[in-house]
């Protein structure tokens, strides 16, 4: 068992679990995201993204860019969050977060694209 593996594959898992956990629920419901939940799932995917640059492969590349898009997509979740909160004097209205969940549902299928590559890779792999 190769421990950079597992923790490459622990951060992915996890990165995909957070996001899947924030993104349950009604759409428009902000009660039912927790900002805790999408803080997390951020620094998680952050860090899976630090752990993806090492790899030089193909596949390499490809979890780097979902990583990417992963981030870019939360952390404009989280931006349009803090818009809502601090800028506007609106608040969190169903149509914020409708925006904030789509953007978090779209970092998890970036996700899983993730996962999937992982499986995949891990499959193809022979001893």
């Amino acid at each position: 068992m190769n421990l950079e593996k597992v923790i490459f594959g622990f951060f992915i898992l996890l990165a995909f679990t957070l996001n899947f956990g924030f993104v349950i629920g009604q759409i428009d419901v902000a009660h039912q995201h927790d900002v805790n939940e999408l803080f997390a799932a951020i620094v998680v995917n952050l860090i899976a993204t630090v752990i993806k640059f090492g790899d030089r492969t193909q596949v390499g590349a490809l979890h780097l860019a979902t990583s990417l898009v992963a981030d870019l997509q939360l952390i404009a979740a989280s931006l349009v969050w803090w818009h809502a909160m601090n800028i506007t004097q609106l608040g969190m209205t169903p149509g914020t977060t409708t925006t904030i969940v789509s953007l978090s549902a779209g970092a998890l299928a970036a996700n899983l694209v993730s996962v999937i590559l992982l499986i995949g890779e891990t499959l193809q792999h022979r001893r």
